[in-house]
């Protein structure tokens, strides 16, 4: 059994210390295309956190039980993980256009790219070869996701704001967005040294 401070060392570790976009850059992808916007930004991170979450608790099974047992793990994980990941991106893009039309609408092609987003592969992959427990591989899916969530929205609302920024003309647009995500990058920097005892 997991003790609290392990999880919780594992849940800041996942959302400040180690955050998948800011501090390893996985998922820049849909961190740079669907950060102009609150709303979209923040219905991405909600996607991300439920495929980081299911997946975490779906492929750790499928590693321990099948993949370790039969000595598999070391060529077919990461297809069998891909796999597990598609078929979630693709009940979560069926959900959205039925429940939120409006919202799949505003992701558009970034919702079917979470399948290739690195950040979600990231983290079952980090899953196996961390040897984590359950708990703590989904403890370490939902806060990687939460860390996605925090970082997107907070890039999401520094980008609304520019847009009513002067700036020069050769930093418009996306040079000003590489800019602005290196700022918070640096400021996610400053989390390196926290420790949980």
């Amino acid at each position: 059994m997991e003790s609290i401070t392990s999880l919780l060392s594992i849940a800041l570790g996942a959302v400040l210390i180690n955050n998948f976009v800011l501090s390893q850059f996985l998922g820049i992808c849909p961190f740079m295309g669907v950060s102009k916007k609150v709303e979209t930004a923040l219905g991405m991170g909600m996607a991300v956190i439920f495929v980081m979450g299911v997946a975490s608790a779906v492929n750790w099974p499928i590693n321990e039980f099948i993949l370790k047992r039969f000595g598999l793990d070391g060529f077919l994980q990461t297809v069998t993980f891909i796999l597990v990941i598609a078929s979630l991106v693709q009940f979560v893009e069926m959900f959205l256009q039925k429940a939120m039309p409006s919202l799949y609408e505003a992701l558009g092609v970034y919702l079917p790219l979470i399948t290739t987003n690195c950040a979600v592969l990231g983290v079952v992959l980090q899953n196996a070869q961390k040897g984590y427990t359950f708990p703590e591989a989904l403890t370490y899916g939902i806060t990687g996701g939460v860390g996605f969530l925090i970082a997107i929205v907070l890039f999401a609302s520094v980008r609304e704001r520019m847009e009513f920024a002067k700036c020069p003309k050769s930093f418009e647009g996306f040079p000003i967005a590489l800019v602005a995500a290196s700022l918070i990058s640096l400021a996610f920097m400053g989390f390196s040294g926290l420790k949980v005892w």
